[in-house]
């Protein structure tokens, strides 16, 4: 093996290159199993982002479902989740939008319910573009869907209404079920159809502050009755309730602080298996999954510890739990057939994957991965270290350390690595454990990446995910520049050579780092809020009282939300940053980074923009996705004065004598 050269960091020649990533990337979005065909979501760059049923047959033979100028996408709390259900081959499904064959890019927002008998034309159910549905069940004893309804037309707290409601699904005619609150999820029919459980959580809370679980008796005219609350309030979170094929009610709760699985028979509830583990995670989507029940009686499930998600089994009888030996660090949508397990899963060295698991012979299969053909970047992919340290308080964080990783190439002695700072968004949410080329595509080239779960990440109990609360700005912030310097002084990354990166929530932390610290030379913010009153004004419903939470009552704590905005306090940004935004985003207006961006080339600060069409709160289309990658790495080189390796294109960056 030839000896690897010794060349500056950022230098380096690397096979991952933003064309692949931007290419070979898709996302998944949920699982369902029907009759033991696999079914999912995905969601394609090269097809400008467009969201695509697929089905796997039990040979793992894939095919489309939704076809060309459809996308299964529903906007019910703006970020959607439970965009389709299945009954006996038919799929009922949200339209995103309907494209023009003329142009991909000219097209709107659909949101009707459709019909489609899977290999068929896709029939409109519902006719009123301003209603959006997702969650849906299909009740086969009544024949008709139950949904979750959010309707543009009637507010609540002015916001779309939410509400439960059954709809028929020849006619489309629809009766309401239950409403009132602000929120609905998770409608569920038990085995013999004479009952619904039903979640639902009002402002100020968010799902994973404290939601209630109900249930209530199917009458004979399919309407709800007697509804009882079982579980839940605005102190305790619960999520995924699934009824057993027993029909008892299984659910999980935060009451102990840990999200650990409990069940309801009828009369009493009791707490099937704890452990200071979660076995759920923040409900920022519908549907999501993270248990099933398998024919022998057991429940298959999965739980984080320490960032690092696990598969298990538990005997609802012994309340004993028995781990599966699993390659996957990154679990969700679980959804059990009748032999096996279907779940997206992923490692550091895999991306997230649709993995079918026997439960006869445990081994686990590939159905289809979010990156084609990653297998030849493996040589060149960093191992993250999961990594604990102290920070403000005395108090800790966590994160996982991705150190500089190339075959071909070595640092030189008199050198150490420049770091990257990641925070995630959410700020509710969690670094993933999966394959994750964007990170890959800067260690491959040299630099250092910490991934960073502060204070308020999920995966680590109730008390540590609410701890950001009344927080938001300043823990995140203090818990990035402290495992930047705990690197620093454990020798492994260069100090003075520190950046940071962000989407949404974690392009405000990156912001908040270039104007309330010197820790940091630049910084990159995808979509970042910086103007913390506009998302107030501007929010969509999942968040409208959101930043109540995370920093106080607006408008009688307005000081406070302006002292934490970076908007407020551009002046105080004097390294240069660079900003990536969609202008049909409707969670981060294009005016907040338009702001910001006009106050540094105002008062001389090196800064660049690139504002994107068609690109909404998180990038689809592939060729974005490559254009700001590779910018990124072209306004590295020119702050921290390397040469990439890389044919980068050149681009204006204002006041860059500066620099």
């Amino acid at each position: 093996m030839a000896k690897s050269a010794l060349s500056p960091c950022g230098s380096w020649k690397s096979p991952i290159t933003a064309q692949d990533i931007a290419q070979s990337r898709i996302s998944f979005q949920e699982i369902l199993v029907d009759q033991d065909i696999i079914y999912w979501v995905e969601s394609r760059p090269t097809e400008q982002g467009r969201y695509v049923i697929v089905r796997a047959d039990e040979d793992g033979k894939m095919s489309d479902v939704t076809p060309p100028g459809y996308s299964a996408r529903t906007l019910v709390n703006s970020y959607g989740g439970g965009s389709f259900t299945l009954s006996g081959g038919t799929v009922y499904f949200s339209n995103f939008v309907a494209s023009s064959e003329e142009s991909p890019y000219a097209r709107h927002h659909d949101q009707r319910l459709f019909r489609q008998k899977v290999g068929s034309t896709p029939e409109p159910l519902t006719d009123t573009l301003s209603v959006c549905y997702a969650d849906g069940v299909y009740d086969s004893q009544r024949g008709r869907l139950i949904s979750v309804r959010e309707d543009g037309q009637l507010t609540l707290h002015g916001q779309g209404m939410q509400s439960l409601v059954s709809i028929d699904p020849v006619s489309g005619q629809q009766e309401m079920l239950a409403y009132g609150n602000d929120f609905y999820a998770a409608p569920r029919l038990s085995p013999d159809g004479k009952r619904l459980c039903w979640l639902t959580w009002s402002y100020p809370s968010m799902p994973w502050d404290g939601s209630e679980l109900w249930v209530a008796d199917v009458n004979d005219e399919g309407m709800l009755c007697n509804p009882k609350q079982i579980a839940g309030g605005t102190g305790e979170a619960i999520f995924q309730p699934e009824w057993s094929p027993q029909g008892e009610l299984f659910f999980i709760s935060d009451r102990t602080n840990w999200w650990n699985l409990y069940r309801w028979d009828g009369d009493k509830t009791s707490v099937v298996y704890q452990k200071a583990a979660d076995f759920g995670a923040p409900q920022w989507t519908l549907r999501m999954a993270q248990y099933d029940f398998i024919p022998d009686g057991r429940v298959v499930c999965s739980y984080v510890e320490q960032g690092a998600w696990r598969l298990a089994v538990i005997d609802v009888h012994s309340n004993k739990l028995t781990d599966i030996l699993s390659r996957y660090t990154e679990i969700s949508h679980l959804r059990a057939g009748t032999n096996f397990v279907a779940f997206l899963g992923g490692a550091h060295d895999t991306p997230l994957s649709v993995v079918k698991l026997s439960l006869e012979t445990m081994q686990e299969t590939v159905i289809k991965s979010s990156l084609t053909s990653y297998e030849k970047f493996l040589p060149y992919v960093s191992k993250p270290e999961p990594i604990t340290f102290v920070t403000s308080g005395n108090e800790h964080a966590y994160a996982f350390y991705y150190p500089p990783h190339n075959l071909d190439f070595g640092i030189p002695v008199q050198e150490k690595p420049p770091l990257i700072i990641k925070s995630h968004g959410g700020p509710t949410s969690a670094a993933s454990t999966a394959l994750d080329l964007e990170i890959q595509y800067f260690t491959s080239r040299g630099f250092a990446v910490v991934d960073v779960n502060y204070r308020g990440s999920t995966g680590y109990g109730r008390e540590y995910r609410l701890s950001l609360y009344g927080n938001w700005g300043i823990y995140d912030k203090e818990d990035c520049i402290s495992a930047a310097k705990y690197l620093e002084e454990r020798g492994e990354i260069d100090g003075e050579r520190i950046l940071a990166r962000g989407g949404s929530a974690g392009g405000f932390t990156t912001l908040c780092l270039l104007a309330f610290s010197t820790i940091c030379r630049a910084g990159a913010s995808y979509y970042g809020v910086s103007d913390l009153e506009k998302i107030v004004v501007n929010s969509d419903k999942l968040e409208a009282k959101y930043p109540f939470r995370l920093i106080g009552k607006y408008p009688e704590q307005a000081e406070l939300y302006r002292e934490r905005s970076p908007a407020f306090h551009a002046e105080r940004i004097t390294n240069p940053a660079i900003f990536f935004q969609g202008l049909e985003d409707p969670i981060v207006p294009p005016e907040q980074t338009e702001g910001i961006v006009s106050s540094l080339t105002q008062r001389g600060v090196p800064v660049a923009a690139f504002y994107y069409p068609h690109e909404q709160h998180g990038f689809r289309i592939a060729a974005n996705i490559k254009k700001s990658l590779e910018a990124e790495l072209y306004f590295y080189s020119q702050i921290l004065q390397f040469t990439p390796a890389d044919p980068l294109e050149p681009f204006p960056i204002n006041n860059c004598n500066a620099m």
